[in-house]
Formats: structure tokens, sequence, C-alpha cells
């Protein structure tokens, strides 16, 4: 390799690891399993992984819908559809927290409806996490999911239309089989970035204790009071993407 290209090569490698290696020394392993069972930590721990997890069923039950129909289904405006889809890629997630507001709050379109008919209120609630999650991880499993599909053979699907099985059937029976292990890439990628989700969360679902505080906001908030505390916590975030990594290693191995 030419030393023009490794000597930067190198200078980038160490700019993504050295932080993360900070972040490992600095750790106070000594004391990391006392922090660890402390009632806000465990709290925020296990909020943030109920909400991931929701937050990733529901983007599975509309995600795969939408990634079928942007793959499958030629319509007029398809592209404008995808990259509306690819939106919460970019935006800030403090902007999508108060577009979510102005749809879901009490007086946002949707939201006052909502509160009126049902009584129903998503702000600053467990259930405004999850909405909040879902709004910036779905593009994820989306784009996964329909990046299978393109690349599935349609001749399976075709021969099961021939055999007689209809929409469903083929959709459940062949379709799904086919594109599985892109879709658990993108469920586990959805989950990853629910679980890391910072900015729509607090500006939509706010920071309260028990309900809304989950790790990545728990961190911020222990970072103001107690460096050590957010240390910790945030290497509880790295293990998990780090899992995550290993997790779709071989897949990223085998990818053309």
């Amino acid at each position: 390799m030419p030393l023009p290209l490794l000597l930067p090569a190198a200078l980038g490698l160490l700019f993504l690891v050295l932080p993360l290696g900070g972040l490992l020394v600095r750790t106070p392993w000594s004391t990391l399993p006392q922090r660890l069972t402390e009632p806000g930590a465990l709290t925020a721990l296990r909020l943030s992984l109920q909400t991931a997890t929701l937050a990733t069923g529901l983007c599975l039950l509309l995600g795969v819908p939408l990634a079928w129909l942007l793959a499958r289904v030629e319509f007029p405006g398809r592209r404008i559809v995808r990259a509306l889809v690819t939106v919460p890629l970019v935006l800030p997630p403090v902007v999508g927290g108060v577009a979510l507001l102005l749809v879901f709050g009490r007086r946002g379109l949707l939201g006052g409806w909502l509160d009126a008919t049902f009584g129903i209120t998503l702000p600053f609630t467990t259930a405004g996490v999850v909405l909040a999650e879902a709004f910036v991880a779905m593009p994820f499993l989306v784009i996964a999911v329909e990046g299978a599909l393109r690349a599935a053979d349609p001749r399976y699907e075709e021969a099961a239309a021939t055999l007689g099985a209809g929409r469903w059937t083929t959709f459940t029976r062949v379709t799904l089989p086919l594109v599985a292990p892109g879709l658990a890439a993108g469920a586990v990628l959805c989950w990853a970035r629910a679980l890391g989700e910072f900015g729509a969360t607090i500006t939509f679902a706010g920071n309260y204790p028990g309900r809304t505080q989950t790790m990545p906001l728990a961190v911020y908030l222990a970072l103001e009071t107690d460096l050590e505390a957010a240390i910790v916590l945030s290497v509880v975030l790295l293990a998990v993407s780090v899992t995550i990594l290993a997790a779709l290693r071989d897949r990223w191995i085998s990818a053309p």
C-alpha cells in the first residue's frame, strides 16, 4: 500500500479508535459491578431494553410492508417516497422530536384528536419514548429489507404463484424466508439505533427517571454530576454496540 494512503488511513483509524480506548482506560473497573447495580442505572437499562424492543417490533410491523412496497411495486413517486423514508437518517434527532411534538402533542395535528377522543397522551410518556425511537430507527430496517428483497430471486415467488399459492402465502412462506438474513440484520440495526437514541427522545418524551429516562439520557444527566457514573453507563452502551457488530460480522463478510 502506498505511503500517501497508508498514513491517512492509520490516522483515520486512530481517530476512531482512540476515544473508545480512552473510555475504557478511564472506566472505574473496581467499582463497575457496584455502579451497575445502582437503582438508577438498572432502571435506565431496563427501560432502554424494553423501549428499544417495542420500537423494533413497531418498526417490523410497519417497516417490512413498506420495504416490500418500495422493492416490488411500481407506482408514481416511488423515488420521492424512498427519499422521505430515509430523511430521519440525516435529520437532526432534535428536529425529529420537535416534529413529533407538532403531530402527536396535545395541540398537534393528531395528538389533540387522540387526547380528546381516546384520552391518549403520548408526549413525556414511555409510549412517547417508543414512538421517538421507532421514528429514527425505522429507516435502518426499511433500507436493509428493501435491499434484501431486491437481491432475492423473484422466480421462487413466481413458482409459488404458479403452484396456486396466494399472495399472503407466498409472502409468508417464500418471500420472508428468502430475505430472513437481511430482515434479521435490519432488525438488529434498528434495535441498536433505538437503544442509542437521545435527541428525539429527550425532546418528545422528556427525561423522567423510571418513565422516559433511557440509558443515553442517564449518561447525559450523570455527566453533569458524576463523571464515573457516566463512563460506566457509556461502557455498557459500548459493549452492546460491539456485541451487535460481532453478531452481524458473518453477514458483512459474506456480503458482495
